[in-house]
């Protein structure tokens, strides 16, 4: 499942991030803020529309992610919580 696909405060743990082409900036990027596996995170927000971004809490963090990114995080063991 992607993290896009989880629901407002839904939580899960963090499977991999995907990575395109060998040297994807923004999977690195999101590598380095913490998005790797085995981390849990959490949907607290979504923006009005589908294509709008999602705040979600990965550690003590609040990050806003657009669905680019959301797109690319794979998580596994979602648990709804509201």
């Amino acid at each position: 499942m992607l993290l896009t696909d989880l629901p407002k405060g839904a939580s899960a743990i963090v499977d991999r991030v995907e990575q395109t082409p060998k040297t994807d900036m923004v999977a690195n990027r999101l590598r380095d803020l913490g998005f790797v596996e085995g981390e849990p995170v959490r949907v607290v927000a979504r923006g009005r529309t589908g294509a709008g971004p999602i705040l979600v809490v990965i550690g003590s963090t609040r990050f806003a992610l657009r669905r680019a990114e959301s797109d690319r995080i794979v998580v596994r063991d979602a648990v709804n919580h509201g």
